[in-house]
C-alpha cells in the first residue's frame, strides 16, 4: 500500500507512552529503510500523555508491505506503550525482473507519438551497482541512455552534433543499489530535459539545437540488444526489478505480459520481483564490532563480504592465529585496502570485524578507529553467515550493530555546498571544498569579494582590476572589472569590440551588425547597474555619406540595441526616442537643418561623439548601420566600455531616533542558508538591529552590551547564540561592520576584524529556518529594546534593502546618517584632510605633498642640469598661519618658526647635490645636501652670527640611483632625522631654536646664497639632477605648487623641470622614463579628427598608400616644428621687451615670465602634432 500518514497514542489509562520513535519500512521484511521527515531528521516526536493523538502527514508518501516502529525514548515514569494507526491507499503494481542478460524492446506507433514531448517513468530496485536501464538511438549517433554507474543514475544525452566534444551527462541519486525501490521520471521537450530521481530533480537545457524527441521509434529497457550494442556502451545490462514502467502513458510491462507485438522480449524475463533479498548490517560507531567463530583445523582462511562506507579509514577485519603466534589485519587507509600478515602458515582461531573491548588481537591495538558503515553477504570459509542468527543471539557476538538495515546516509544528496563547492563526507558529517569558487564558509555561501568598486575604494584600494560580487551570496558569480579610483569610484566593464569598427556594404548587401560581448554576463551587468548611481557609455561615429535617419520622414536607418534586446534610435544624452544627437539638442550641428552631423550626408568625413546615459537601456549590445549601400558611403564607430559610478547600497542608511521606531520589510527567506551584513554606529548601550519571527523559529541580531554583539536564532533545535566580545566598546559613534551567517553546518558571527565566532549545528537536527512575520530593522515587534543610532548597507542573502526609501515614510526614522570621517578619515594619508559628503568622504590634499583620491599619489619631478623650483613663503604666509601650529609669530614679512617638519624623496647619481634649501631674510637657513662622497648632510644655521650645525648621516653613498626618503622634524633645538624608514636619529642644535624671517624654499640650483657655508654654496651651484618627490616643508608643497598650478602659491620654475609619474619608476639612475614625464612648460594638445583609421586589407595599394601617408606625415611634422620654433622665438622676444628694466619691480617681471610660459604652453597646445 501507499502510506500517507501515521498517528500514535499512549497506552489506554496508563502512564505508558513513547516520546520519540523511528519509522522503518520494507517490502520483504528482511531489508529495512528508515523514513526521514526532513533532509536531516530521522525521528518522529511522539506523545506527551496517554490520551492525545499525534498525527503526521508523510511528505512524500512511500510504498511498503511492512512497517516497523522503533521507540527511542518514553515516559520515564512508565513503560513503552503505543497505539498506532496507519493511513494510506491501495497501490497498483506491475513488475518485471531482468537477470542481467535480458531486455525489452518497445516499438511504438508513429501516429501516437507526441512530436514535442516524451515522458518516461519507472521504479527500480537492485543490488548491483552498474547496469543500463534504458536506451534509445537516432541518426548520426544521437541517443539517450539511462545507466546505473556505481550506485548513481546517469542520463547520457548525445545530440549527434559532431562539433560538440562529448555528450551531456546528468547525474542524480546515490546508494541506489540498496535493494529498495527508487522512482525515475524523464521529461523531454525538444532540448529541455527534466530528470527526477526520488525527490531530486535536475532541470537542464542540452547542448546543440537538435531535438531529443526526434529519435528512432524503438526504445529498449533493461539493456541494449546485442545486435545494437555500440563501442560507446560496452557496459552490462541491468540486473534487478522494474515496477510500473510507462512510456508516454503506455504500460510497457502490461503489454509484455500480454505478449503484444509492440514489445519484443529478449532473454529470461519474469513478471515478478523474485530477486533474493540480502540482510545488511550497520556498524553505528567506531566502537561497533561483530565477532564470529573462525574455521578450525585448516591451514588457510577465507573471508568474503561486501562493505560500504564514507570514511576513508577504519579497521575492517582482524584475526589471531592459534597460540597467539601471529595475526592478519585488513584496514581501510586513505580510501585504500591494506592487508598486513604476520607469521603466515598458522591455523586461524577466529575472525573479527571491528574490535571488542579487552581484545588481545594485535589488530585491535591499531591507532585506526573501528569501521563505520555497512556490511552484507558475509562468508567465512565456504559458509555464508546468516545475520538473522546473529540478531537472535545464536551466532557470534556484537555491539552497536543494527541488523537488517543499512543506515548509511548520503549527506551530499542534496548537496548543501553552494556556488559550485565540492561536497565530501564521512559517516556523520560533510564538508565543502570552496577552492576556486570565489566563496567561503562551511557551505561556500559567502563571497570573498567586495560588492562594488565603491567598497574597494573605502578599503583604501587604488585603481586596478578587481573582482566584484554585486549580489554577494546570491546566485550570480563574481565579475572582473576595472575600478578607477578618482573622487568617486568608476566601474569599467570591457567588451570584445573596443577597436574601431568599419561598416561598408559589399555587393549591394546590407552589412552584418556587430554584437558586443562583455566580460560580465547580462545578469551580472544588470546587478551592477541596479546598485550604481549613474552609468554611461561613449559612442563615437565617423560618417561619410552615411546617415542615421532619412531626411524625408525621419525614419531611422541606424539604431542600437540595449541590455533587454530593445531597439533604440536616440543618440547621446537626449531623452529616449528623441532621435536627436547631442549636437541637435545643443544646436551646434554642422548643418542646422539636421539634428546629427552624419545626417548632413556630406561626401567627407564628419563625426559625432555621443554619451548614452539612460542606465536602464545600457549596456549597448549591438549597433546597426544600414545607410552604407550608396557609392562612397562608409561609416566607422568606436564603442567605449560601460562606465558606472557610485554605489547606492553601500551608503544607503537610516538614523533611528527613538527606541520604539523601526523599519519593516517582507519576511526574510533563508531556510537553509541565511546571511545578514550591515554597518552600524551608535552611542547607546544596547539595542536590536534586526529581528524576524516565526511560530517557534526566529532570527535576531542585537547589541546586547556596549562591547558585545549577539546573533541568536532557533530552527527547531532550541535557541542558539553566537556572541562576539570586543576589548573596546562598540558604542563609540564609529562605523562597525557586522556579518552573521547561519547554514546547516554552523552559525558564525564576525564584527570588524575581530576573531570570527562559530557554533556547530547538531548533525541530525532540524535544518530549515521557517519565518512568517515581517522583518524588523532597528527594533522589535514588541517595540522594546529598539536601536538608537545608524544602520547602513543592510544586505540579506546578498539582497540590499533600501533603508532610505522606507525611512522617508516612517516616524522616528530619518534617511541618511552623517559622520563618516570618524571611521574613514584614516584613508586620507600624507597630511590629507577628510571632508564629509552626503554619501561617504573625500580627501582634501591641498596641504599635502601628494594627490589622488586618498592623497597617496606622490608628486614627482625630474630636474635637469641647472634647473630649480623656488617657493616664495612671503606670498603664502596665510597658509602657514592658518594651517600649522608651529608658526608662533607673524609680523610683516617676519615668519618665525619654532619648529618645522620637512620630507622629501630623491633619486640621483650626481654628487655633490643640493636637495633642499630654505632661506631667511636674516641669512639663516636649512640645507639638505649630498656630500662629494654621496653621504647625506643636514645643515642648520639659526643664528647669523654663529657657524652652522652640520650633521652627517653615515658614509653610505646615497647617490646610487635608488630611491631614498628623508624626514626631518625639528622642535626648538631638538632635531629628529629618519632616512629610508630606519631608526630615527636625534641631534641637538647649538646655533639657535628659532628660524626667523623665513623667505623661500629652493629645490635644485641656487647661485650664491647669502650667508651659506662653502659646502652648501658648492652643492647649490651644481644643483640637483635626478628625481625629487613628496617634498613638503610644513604645510607647503613646492612641487605640487609648481606642477599643479591654480592656487595662490608663488612658484618660480627655471630650467628643465618635468613631471614624473613616480621616482621609483624611472628608466634609469637620475633619468626619467620617457613615457612617465612631461615638461612643465608645455602640454600636449588634441590631434585633428581626420579620416578614421580602420583595419586595411593587405594589398599592394595599401602598402603604397601607407608610404604616401608616411611621407605626408613627415612633411607635416617638419612644418609644425618650424612654426612652433618661430612662434616660441617671437613670443620670447616680445615678452623680453615687455619686462621692466628696473630691478625693484620683481613682481611685475615674475608675472611677465609666468605669462610668457603660459603663452608658450598655449602655442604648444595649438601646434603640437
Amino acid at each position: 500500500m501507499e502510506v500517507t500518514a501515521v498517528a500514535t497514542q499512549g497506552g489506554y489509562g496508563s502512564s505508558d507512552w513513547v516520546t520519540s520513535y523511528l519509522l522503518m519500512f520494507s517490502d520483504g521484511g528482511r531489508n529495512w529503510k528508515q523514513y526521514r521527515r526532513e533532509e536531516s531528521i530521522w525521528g518522529f516526536p511522539g506523545n506527551t500523555n496517554a490520551d492525545s493523538v499525534v498525527h503526521y502527514k508523510l511528505q512524500p508518501p512511500f510504498e511498503a508491505r511492512f512497517l516497523r516502529f522503533l521507540p527511542l525514548t518514553w515516559n520515564p515514569k512508565g513503560r513503552i506503550g503505543m497505539r498506532i494507526e496507519v493511513y494510506g491507499c491501495a497501490y497498483r503494481s506491475e513488475m518485471v525482473h531482468f537477470d542481467g542478460k535480458s531486455s525489452l524492446l518497445y516499438t511504438f506507433n508513429q501516429k501516437s507519438m507526441n512530436p514535442t514531448k516524451e515522458v518516461i517513468s519507472l521504479k527500480f530496485k537492485t543490488r548491483e551497482n552498474n547496469g543500463i536501464l534504458l536506451h534509445r538511438e537516432g541518426p548520426n549517433g544521437k541517443h539517450i541512455t539511462l545507466e546505473l554507474v556505481k550506485g548513481k543514475l546517469i542520463l547520457f544525452l548525445n545530440s549527434g552534433d559532431a562539433n560538440l566534444p562529448s555528450p551531456d551527462a546528468l547525474m542524480l541519486g546515490s546508494l541506489l543499489d540498496d535493494q529498495h525501490w527508487h522512482s525515475v521520471l524523464i521529461e523531454l521537450l525538444d532540448t529541455d530535459v527534466n530528470f527526477t530521481v526520488d525527490t531530486h530533480t535536475h532541470h537542464f537545457r542540452a547542448k546543440g539545437e537538435s531535438s531529443y524527441v526526434d529519435l528512432d521509434y524503438k526504445i529498449s529497457f533493461g539493456g541494449i540488444p546485442r545486435h545494437r550494442k555500440s563501442v560507446a556502451f560496452p557496459h552490462k545490462n541491468f540486473h534487478g526489478c522494474f515496477e510500473n514502467l510507462c512510456y508516454n502513458g503506455v504500460d510497457i510491462i502490461d503489454l509484455s505480459k500480454k505478449h503484444k507485438p509492440q514489445v519484443l522480449i529478449m532473454g529470461n524475463v519474469s513478471f515478478s520481483c523474485s530477486h533474493p533479498q540480502t540482510v545488511p548490517m550497520t556498524f553505528l560507531s567506531s566502537r561497533s564490532y561483530l565477532a564470529l567463530p573462525g574455521t578450525s583445523g585448516e591451514d588457510r582462511v577465507s573471508a568474503i563480504f561486501q562493505f560500504r562506507t564514507w570514511n576513508r579509514a577504519g579497521l575492517l577485519l582482524t584475526s589471531q592465529f592459534q597460540h597467539r603466534s601471529g595475526a592478519f589485519i585488513l584496514v581501510l587507509n586513505d580510501g585504500k585496502l591494506k592487508l598486513s600478515l604476520s607469521q603466515p602458515g598458522h591455523p586461524v582461531r577466529d575472525v573479527t570485524a571491528g574490535c571488542p573491548d579487552n581484545s588481545s588481537d594485535p589488530g585491535c591495538a591499531s591507532p585506526l578507529n573501528g569501521f563505520q558503515g555497512c556490511l552484507r553477504l558475509i562468508s567465512i570459509g565456504d559458509k555464508a553467515v546468516d545475520p538473522i542468527s546473529i540478531q537472535q543471539g545464536a551466532l557470534g557476538s556484537y555491539r552497536d550493530l543494527q541488523i537488517d538495515t543499512c543506515g548509511l546516509t548520503d549527506r551530499c544528496l542534496p548537496s548543501y555546498c553552494e556556488h559550485g563547492g565540492e561536497c565530501s563526507q564521512s559517516w556523520d558529517t560533510f564538508s565543502c571544498n570552496c577552492a576556486h569558487t570565489g566563496y567561503t564558509g562551511a557551505t561556500c555561501h559567502s563571497s570573498v569579494y567586495e560588492q562594488s568598486c565603491e567598497a574597494h575604494r573605502h578599503r583604501g584600494n587604488s585603481s586596478g582590476l578587481y573582482y566584484i560580487d554585486s549580489d554577494g551570496s546570491g546566485p550570480l558569480g563574481p565579475s572582473l572589472v576595472y575600478c578607477n579610483m578618482t573622487d568617486t569610484a568608476w566601474t569599467s566593464v570591457q567588451h570584445n569590440g573596443s577597436h574601431l569598427v568599419s561598416v561598408k556594404s559589399s555587393n549591394g548587401e546590407s552589412p552584418q551588425p556587430v554584437f558586443f560581448k562583455y566580460t560580465a554576463s547580462m545578469d551580472q551587468l544588470q546587478a551592477i547597474i541596479d546598485y550604481v548611481d549613474h552609468c554611461q557609455q561613449k559612442l563615437t561615429f565617423h560618417c561619410k555619406k552615411s546617415r542615421l535617419s532619412t531626411p524625408h520622414d525621419g525614419t531611422p536607418v541606424s539604431w542600437w540595441v540595449g541590455r533587454t534586446n530593445e531597439t533604440h534610435t536616440y543618440w547621446g544624452g537626449s531623452l529616449p526616442d528623441a532621435q536627436k544627437c547631442t549636437c541637435g539638442l545643443e544646436g551646434n550641428c554642422i548643418d542646422s537643418q539636421y539634428y546629427c552631423n552624419c545626417d548632413a550626408d556630406r561626401n567627407e568625413w564628419t563625426s559625432n561623439t555621443v554619451v548614452l546615459s539612460h542606465k536602464k537601456h545600457l549596456p549597448v549590445t549591438q549597433v546597426v548601420m544600414r545607410d552604407t549601400g550608396r557609392p562612397h558611403s562608409e561609416v566607422a564607430y568606436t564603442l567605449g566600455p560601460l562606465l558606472c559610478s557610485g554605489d547606492n547600497s553601500f551608503w544607503n542608511s537610516a538614523s533611528f531616533n527613538t527606541e520604539t521606531s523601526y523599519l519593516h520589510f517582507p519576511t526574510f527567506r533563508g531556510e537553509l542558508s541565511a546571511d545578514v551584513s550591515f554597518f552600524f554606529k551608535t552611542t547607546a548601550f544596547s539595542g536590536v538591529f534586526v529581528e524576524n519571527l516565526g511560530i517557534t523559529d526566529f532570527i535576531r541580531l542585537e547589541l546586547r552590551a556596549p562591547a558585545e554583539v549577539t546573533f541568536s536564532f532557533d530552527v527547531g533545535n532550541g535557541p542558539c547564540e553566537v556572541t562576539v566580545q570586543s576589548p573596546t566598546p562598540f558604542n563609540d559613534n564609529r562605523w562597525h561592520h557586522v556579518r552573521a551567517e547561519r547554514n546547516v553546518k554552523e552559525a558564525s558571527l564576525q564584527v570588524d576584524q575581530l576573531p570570527r565566532e562559530t557554533q556547530t549545528a547538531p548533525a541530525d537536527g532540524h535544518a530549515r529556518l521557517q519565518l512568517n512575520s515581517q522583518l524588523f530593522v532597528g527594533g522589535t515587534a514588541s517595540r522594546q529594546r529598539g536601536f538608537l543610532g545608524c544602520i547602513r548597507s543592510l544586505r540579506l542573502n546578498g539582497l540590499a534593502l533600501d533603508l532610505e526609501e522606507r525611512a522617508t515614510m516612517t516616524p522616528g526614522v530619518e534617511p541618511g546618517c552623517p559622520g563618516h570621517c570618524s571611521s574613514y578619515g584614516h584613508l586620507c594619508r600624507n597630511g590629507g584632510r577628510c571632508r564629509e559628503k552626503r554619501r561617504g568622504i573625500e580627501c582634501d590634499c591641498t596641504f599635502s605633498a601628494y594627490d589622488g583620491p586618498f592623497c597617496e599619489n606622490e608628486i614627482s619631478a625630474y630636474f635637469g642640469a641647472g634647473s630649480s623650483v623656488i617657493y616664495d613663503f612671503q606670498h603664502n604666509n596665510d597658509t602657514f598661519s592658518k594651517n600649522s601650529s608651529s608658526f608662533v609669530a607673524l609680523f610683516h614679512e617676519d615668519l618665525t618658526l619654532t619648529g618645522e617638519m620637512a620630507t622629501l624623496s630623491f633619486r640621483t647619481t650626481g654628487m655633490p647635490s643640493l636637495l633642499l634649501y630654505v632661506s631667511s631674510f636674516y641669512e639663516e637657513y636649512l640645507s639638505v645636501i649630498l656630500a662629494p662622497n654621496g653621504s647625506l648632510q643636514i645643515r642648520y644655521k639659526l643664528n647669523r652670527h654663529r657657524e652652522p650645525d652640520v650633521f652627517n648621516f653615515g658614509f653610505k653613498n646615497l647617490a646610487d640611483g635608488q630611491l631614498h626618503q628623508v624626514k626631518i622634524n625639528r622642535e626648538a633645538a631638538v632635531v629628529f632625522v629618519e632616512v629610508n624608514q630606519n631608526a630615527r636619529r636625534q641631534v641637538i642644535l647649538s646655533s639657535g631654536t628659532e628660524f626667523n624671517a623665513v623667505k623661500s624654499l629652493t629645490l635644485g640650483t641656487i647661485l650664491g646664497p647669502p650667508g651659506a657655508d662653502r659646502d652648501t654654496q658648492r652643492a647649490g651651484a651644481l644643483g640637483f639632477t635626478g628625481c625629487l618627490s613628496a617634498v613638503r616643508f610644513g604645510p607647503a608643497a613646492p612641487l605640487k605648487a609648481a606642477l599643479r598650478p591654480g592656487g595662490p602659491a608663488r612658484v618660480t620654475v627655471r630650467g628643465h623641470v618635468a613631471a614624473a609619474s613616480r621616482c621609483a619608476e624611472g628608466a634609469g639612475p637620475g633619468a626619467p622614463a620617457p613615457e612617465a614625464t612631461r615638461p612643465l612648460s608645455g602640454r600636449s594638445g588634441s590631434t585633428d579628427e581626420g579620416t578614421p583609421l580602420v583595419n586595411a586589407n593587405r594589398s599592394d595599394s595599401a602598402v603604397i598608400g601607407g608610404v604616401i601617408a608616411v611621407v605626408i606625415f613627415i612633411l607635416l611634422c617638419i612644418t609644425a616644428i618650424a612654426v612652433r620654433i618661430y612662434q616660441q622665438r617671437w613670443l620670447y622676444e616680445k615678452n623680453e621687451s615687455n619686462i621692466p628694466k628696473t630691478g625693484d619691480n620683481a613682481e611685475t617681471a615674475l608675472k611677465s615670465e609666468l605669462n610668457m610660459q603660459s603663452t608658450v604652453s598655449e602655442s604648444q597646445k595649438e601646434y603640437f602634432f
